[in-house]
């Protein structure tokens, strides 16, 4: 799995490394401060990112997701649960946003593609 971090995200820690090490390190702290797990934790935060229509925000959760062990139709079931809340054209730009990362991995939904 790759771990390949954005070219803007780079920039920002290489300008900004205290800032960003307080950012990554209270994502660290929100994650320990409950009873939900890493997966379950990165399914949350892949809602929030669609709600806000952050595509680099997916792309990450879909990223480290796939890391911690959810598969593809898992990931794109949590995100078909989104379309009464968060809204057809956010989830249908979130699929595009999740088949870049599927496709960085060479891993699909098998009746999905954008």
């Amino acid at each position: 799995m790759k771990n390949d971090y954005p070219q803007n995200f780079l920039r920002l820690k290489d300008k900004y490394p205290d800032l960003i090490s307080a950012y990554e390190s209270a994502g660290v702290q929100a994650r320990k401060a409950g009873p939900l797990d890493g997966k379950t934790s990165h399914l949350v935060q892949l809602a929030a990112c669609v709600a806000l229509r952050s595509e680099g925000g997916v792309h990450s959760h879909v990223r480290r997701l796939l890391q911690a062990g959810s598969t593809p139709e898992e990931i794109c079931h949590s995100l078909v649960l989104l379309i009464s809340t968060a809204g057809f054209p956010a989830v249908a730009a979130a699929f595009s946003w999740a088949q870049d990362i599927f496709d960085m991995e060479n891993r699909t939904h098998p009746t999905f593609r954008v």
